[in-house]
């Protein structure tokens, strides 16, 4: 095999690789990029330019659907194998892969049927290709996209976007850089209004990619040719025009064979008067030999950015798998590792959350900067404390007689009634550390990206971290309650007899009314006294509690959380049986898909890469 041979082999075969895994043009975005970088040439003319004849002398076969008006319908992407003499022709489909096709009458059929999958029985085009290679020994190597002919008018059955619709479809075949253009134009008309030339000109004005064909040059009037054309003195190409003669259609009818048909095109142009001298440059053999010549030279010039593109694809896809995990091991002991290690992957990022390597755990603090000292300002001393209920208090804690220095029993009652009123706030504060504990578990288990296969594991995971939780929550809430109680079930005294005394004077005793009001007086000024060394006791209380209970809540949930977490769910996952860790491990469907065509993506990038290196390309 020669080094021509080789080169555009090998481009076949990725090319193959990659309708293989769906990554062509207009499939997954992150993997297409591979099929635009390589070359191919698309085939573009107008309805019945002979587009269709073209390709079946360059295959030797007759193998394409015919028709009247719009025929193709779908991209073909027609990859020609050339193998050794003497072994049998075949076709094979890309949506029918193992399946050799030796009847070509049964290819044709096969890609009408293909076609009205998608289509249905109407006139309508569809971008999705059609993959089809043919294995013979009578073709060069070659990727050949036919595309739909371009049309002017909507025929009936057509919507009125089909001329725009075609033209679109064809242009995102041929705007790409590395698409080689096969521009069909008929010779019996004129080659101003050729589509095709329209067309390329637009999409490739220098006409480094162009390869001019004219067809039909047997239908021309007689007397006339079309010399200037394929002189390039009409429309001058970088590439010299080929002249082909396709079977008639008389040919056509009567099922004359390909070989023949190419025999009779070399008489054609070796008799010819006006083409005579153009003998070794006309034909579809010469032009599928110019195609492949100038492909592999496209290829030499190419392969330094396709092996750039395949070694950046071969890192972003291991990248990816590295992401997505390896298959998980069959035996017991291994899967318990497995789930132990992502346990401790989650619980890393947990910890990373709540001492500030990750967003979140802040929250906590605002809890006890913002949310309780809050929550104690609004505690409702103002109304406990007023002088009405100060007086109902003292008094019914008196009894039947009357305190006579301190009411000591009403000072209790008080302060116990104020005190009662903490309970709120600080269970309050070990519910809104509760909340943000179960957020930062469940955006840790979020952000865990080996855990991220595991759905199963995922809610296995949360359901012990809220269980714990939970569990720590209610002892927080039964330490905070306890530091409540512990101030109201013992006093600090030493407040009390720090507290100023003050004795009321008793007026003038020999006036009966004034000594009335002042007994009054003095009365209202001891329970205000009473009020407002409550009100200084509780908030004594108060800033005391407000220290305590964040330490109470922290040492109960949060360093319970940071040390113990998922201790409990430990001791259960040690005594599972292997059915049970299996179910555990129980993988996402969609990302076991996705890492069965990571694997098959990375094998063909590595085996093209290999490929690539094997050749010998260089001079």
């Amino acid at each position: 095999m020669t080094t021509m041979e080789s080169l555009i082999g090998l481009v076949n075969r990725i090319q193959r690789a990659c309708t293989a895994l769906g990554d062509y043009g207009g499939g997954d975005q992150a993997f297409s990029s591979l099929w635009d970088a390589l070359p191919s040439v698309a085939v573009v003319g107008g309805q019945s330019s002979g587009k269709s004849s073209v390709l079946e002398s360059i295959v030797g076969r007759d193998f394409l659907p015919r028709g009247s008006g719009i025929v193709t319908r779908r991209p073909l992407v027609l990859q020609l194998h050339k193998t050794e003499e003497g072994q049998q022709e075949y076709a094979e489909f890309g949506h029918m892969q193992r399946r050799r096709f030796s009847d070509f009458a049964l290819v044709r059929k096969e890609i009408s049927d293909e076609t009205e999958r998608i289509t249905g029985k109407t006139k309508q085009i569809s971008p999705v290709p059609i993959h089809l290679s043919i294995y013979s020994p009578n073709v060069v190597n070659l990727t050949l996209i036919d595309l739909p002919g371009l049309t002017k008018v909507a025929v009936e059955g057509q919507p009125e976007s089909i001329v725009q619709d075609i033209e679109n479809m064809v242009r995102s075949y041929v705007e790409k850089p590395n698409c080689i253009i096969l521009a069909i134009s008929p010779a019996n008309q004129d080659i101003a209004t050729s589509d095709a030339i329209k067309l390329a000109r637009e999409v490739d004005p220098t006409g480094e990619r162009t390869f001019g064909v004219l067809t039909k040059l047997d239908l021309m009037d007689k007397g006339t040719n079309a010399l200037d054309v394929l002189e390039g003195r009409s429309y001058r190409l970088q590439h010299p025009w080929v002249g082909i003669v396709n079977r008639s259609q008389a040919d056509i009818n009567k099922n004359v064979d390909m070989i023949v048909a190419r025999r009779k095109e070399r008489e054609y142009f070796a008799t010819s008067p006006d083409y005579g001298h153009l003998t070794s440059k006309m034909g579809s053999e010469y032009l599928a030999k110019l195609l492949s010549r100038h492909l592999e030279s496209v290829i030499r010039a190419r392969i330094p950015s396709i092996t750039s593109l395949i070694n950046k694809s071969i890192d972003e896809l291991e990248s990816e798998m590295d992401h997505l995990g390896r298959p998980i091991a069959v035996d017991a002991g291994a899967q318990l590792y497995t789930i132990l290690e992502l346990c401790r992957a989650f619980d890393r990022i947990f910890k990373e959350h709540l001492e500030g390597g990750r967003p979140g755990g802040d929250r906590i603090y605002g809890v006890f900067d913002n949310q309780l000292p809050a929550a104690l300002r609004k505690l409702p001393f103002d109304r406990h404390l007023s002088l009405q209920n100060v007086r109902k208090i003292v008094s019914e804690a008196d009894g039947y007689q009357p305190h006579l220095i301190a009411p000591e029993q009403g000072y209790r009652r008080l302060i116990e009634g104020s005190l009662n009123y903490f309970r709120g706030p600080a269970e309050a504060s070990v519910d809104a550390v509760h909340f943000v504990l179960k957020e930062l578990v469940r955006k840790s288990i979020g952000e865990c990206q080996e855990l991220k296969r595991f759905p199963t594991l995922q809610s296995t995971i949360a359901g012990a971290a809220n269980e714990a939780l939970e569990r720590f929550r209610e002892e927080s809430k039964k330490t905070v309650i306890r530091l409540v109680d512990m101030e109201s079930s013992y006093l600090t005294v030493d407040f009390f007899r720090k507290l100023p005394q003050e004795v009321e004077k008793a007026g003038n005793p020999g006036n009966p009314a004034a000594a009335a009001n002042n007994i009054d007086r003095i009365s209202e000024g001891h329970f205000r006294r009473i009020g407002s060394n409550v009100s200084s006791y509780v908030n004594m209380i108060s800033e005391t509690l407000r220290n305590s209970i964040p330490k109470a809540v922290v040492y109960c949930q949060v360093k319970e959380a940071k040390q113990c977490l998922l201790n409990y769910f430990y001791t259960q996952i040690g005594k599972k049986e292997g059915k049970q860790l299996a179910d555990l491990l129980d993988e996402d469907p969609a990302l076991m898909e996705r890492r069965l065509q990571c694997a098959k993506r990375l094998e063909l990038y590595k085996k093209a890469r290999d490929e690539i290196d094997s050749v010998s390309w260089v001079r």
